[in-house]
């Protein structure tokens, strides 16, 4: 069995795979990520793990993960990909970016494809059908949106995500919340509609905290799977093992 763990600023997210089939997962918040070992303690038969952390963690951490799994892969990077990494700064490559982008290339190999990360940011990035990550861009997220209007401005209110809104807005609630989706939702489809202007064959993946929200709002055919990331983590485990 294999463990991945990805711990972010605010949450552990901890995942076992039977091969590339996903047989558990559980959340824990960073702030108790010890937990994660009450986890472990259950009767799993863990062969090896693979572990991915936007904070700085403790070699007794690892000590004690270790102590649980055979082999452990620490993600930064200098880990082995499945995938050419074209990126000219790999050491500011967030994490959750290169693991969905692998996770991509996963599920849809030898295919030019993009991975739509709608969370805190909104990242886009793209892998060629030769397995090659070329890059990507980086724009506020929907809640970051919402947060720097009220944040940079004396009186606009600070509003959240609604099903109901209209083209255009006709008082000032209406107009933030229609502005801010739509503007995700022009966003993503017109760069979807750029990169299918130049690769006919294109695949969209859509993964993120937000993803359901926009998935039926968008007009381009996308595929939803909120476990990308992990998926991603997977493969790049397996990839390393293969390795040895």
């Amino acid at each position: 069995m294999n463990l991945v763990v990805d711990i972010g600023n605010t949450l552990v997210k901890v995942f076992f795979f039977e091969g590339r089939k996903m047989s558990f997962s559980q959340q824990i918040e960073s702030a108790q990520k010890m937990k994660l070992f009450s986890i472990l303690n259950r009767d799993h038969n863990i062969e090896k793990t693979i572990i991915s952390s936007v904070i700085e963690l403790n070699n007794g951490f690892y000590d004690k993960l270790r102590s649980y799994s055979g082999q452990v892969v620490i993600l930064d990077e200098y880990t082995k990909l499945p995938i050419t990494n074209k990126y000219e700064t790999k050491n500011t490559l967030g994490k959750d970016r290169i693991a969905a982008a692998v996770g991509a290339h996963t599920i849809f190999p030898e295919t030019n494809v993009i991975a739509i990360d709608s969370g805190t940011a909104l990242t886009i990035d793209f892998i060629s059908e030769k397995g090659e990550y070329l890059g990507g861009n980086i724009s506020p997220g929907l809640s970051m949106r919402f947060k720097a209007l009220n944040d940079n401005t004396s009186k606009l209110p600070l509003l959240s995500k609604n099903d109901e809104f209209p083209l255009l807005g006709k008082n000032t609630n209406e107009a933030i919340v229609a502005g801010v989706q739509n503007g995700i939702i022009f966003e993503i489809d017109n760069y979807i509609s750029e990169f299918k202007s130049k690769y006919s064959d294109l695949k969209v993946i859509l993964t993120g905290g937000d993803s359901f929200f926009f998935a039926h709002k968008l007009k381009n055919r996308i595929f939803a799977e909120p476990f990308l990331t992990a998926i991603g983590l997977n493969r790049i485990l397996e990839y390393n093992v293969e390795q040895i």
